[in-house]
């Protein structure tokens, strides 16, 4: 079974350079829902029989581009990592400090953040449940930081995988086989 993973297109949308936590918490929303922007993919060209996507726009949309208009399998299973705010402050603080303290929180699996790294993990290994009981070669369109969790369960579960990264780009993939 071969599975290629791919990160979805880059995202139409203008970060701001700080934000007070209600004003990130909406820009994440914000994030959520906007489209992408085109872009060509460098993706292998191979008959997969099954493609998952994620039920936010920007990965059903990227599918869209590479593959055309065809059925695709729609899950949460393949969802972006939540991310909010680390707590409640007026005051407007840099991106890059939300997005840390906000990762480190999910890492450490506090509960201000909406899901725990035990919480990715497993769903990441429910995901890799269901591609090995289909047993069918599959792409699935997901997402930078959450790509990193379903690579390593991948491997956990027996699957070799290639192209592996350390920051998945958008439009970059990984292949997994077993």
């Amino acid at each position: 079974m071969k599975v290629i993973i791919i990160r979805h297109g880059p995202v139409a949308y203008d970060w701001e350079r700080t934000y007070s936590s209600s004003e990130f918490d909406k820009a994440c929303t914000q994030y959520d829902k906007a489209s992408i922007m085109r872009m060509s993919y460098d993706i292998p060209s191979f008959n997969s029989q099954q493609v998952y996507v994620s039920t936010l726009s920007r990965s059903r949309d990227t599918a869209l581009e590479i593959f055309g208009n065809k059925d695709f399998i729609c899950t949460e299973l393949v969802n972006e990592v939540p991310l909010g705010s680390s707590f409640n402050c007026r005051m407007g603080l840099p991106l890059w400090f939300w997005n840390i303290t906000g990762r480190v929180q999910w890492f450490l699996n506090f509960n201000r953040q909406v899901e725990s790294r035990k919480e990715t993990k497993a769903r990441a290994s429910k995901f890799i449940e269901l591609l090995n009981n289909d047993g069918r070669d599959s792409v699935v369109v997901t997402h930078g930081f959450y790509m990193h969790t379903l690579v390593k369960e991948m491997q956990k579960a027996g699957f070799i995988i290639s192209k592996s990264m350390r920051n998945y780009k958008n439009g970059d993939y990984a292949v997994a086989e077993k």
